[in-house]
């Protein structure tokens, strides 16, 4: 005959076991929420109406966690920009500018634009990524060949001539450019999918590095003789961009 303890035991059991069972299902579900969030947006999304950004801390109130300015001392000036008809300064290496239209109601909100003007026949916006946004291009003036490189293994190159009026797409994180094959100005306004999306410019980024990636990793990489690879990292890097 059992004794009569052993029923318990068995229920106390069954009784831990579900309970695992029901902290696994939680945290099952709550690792999926956060891939799911991960995956929706490059930027959250606000909580507030308006976040106006503020350079000094003692200016800014708190709103859901966010540092901005008081929402009752909001003006019109903080949502305007005015400049982006003025065309920007292509007297560099690139031959292109790139100029933002910086709005201090941005703030929060996951997007920007800019404006980018290129130079005659030569005007370049060279080989570069956004790591934390896509990029939406619309041609006004001139006539751009531009494209982008998916990922490995592939990498398939998608190119295209653009005239005014031509919209293209760059997805996020890939490598892009655009390049001025006319003989007059062009001018292009793009909108990014954040606030800050970042750009890496790849042989800036390769060459141009703060310190020197050792010229040996370069040759390899790029299967270059070295002494191209010190020549290229002793070149001056610039970049064409208005907010550095």
């Amino acid at each position: 005959m059992l004794p009569s303890f052993i029923p318990y035991q068995v229920e106390d059991c069954y009784s831990v076991l579900k309970t695992m069972k029901a902290v696994y299902f939680l945290a099952a579900f709550v690792l999926l929420g956060l891939a799911s969030k991960l995956a929706s947006a490059s930027d959250p999304s606000p909580l507030q109406d308006f976040c106006i950004a503020v350079n000094n801390a003692k200016n800014g109130v708190f709103i859901n966690g966010k540092l901005c300015k008081d929402p009752k001392l909001a003006t019109l000036e903080d949502f305007l920009f005015s400049g982006l008809n003025i065309p920007g300064n292509t007297s560099n290496q690139v031959r292109s500018m790139v100029t933002p239209a910086i709005v201090s109601g941005l703030n929060t909100f996951g997007i920007s634009l800019v404006r980018i003007d290129f130079a005659p026949y030569v005007g370049l916006n060279p080989l570069h990524t956004h790591p934390r946004a896509t990029e939406i291009l619309v041609v006004v003036q001139g006539t751009l060949y531009v494209g982008f490189v998916t990922s490995n293994p592939d990498n398939r190159l998608f190119t295209k001539v653009l005239y005014p009026g031509d919209v293209f797409v760059f997805p996020l994180g890939l490598i892009h450019f655009q390049f001025n094959i006319g003989h007059t100005n062009a001018v292009a306004f793009a909108a990014l999918s954040s606030q800050n999306p970042g750009v890496v410019t790849i042989a800036n980024a390769a060459f141009g590095s703060d310190a020197d990636i050792n010229p040996d990793v370069l040759a390899k990489a790029f299967q270059l003789d070295k002494n191209i690879v010190n020549q290229l990292q002793s070149r001056f890097w610039s970049d064409n961009d208005n907010r550095n």
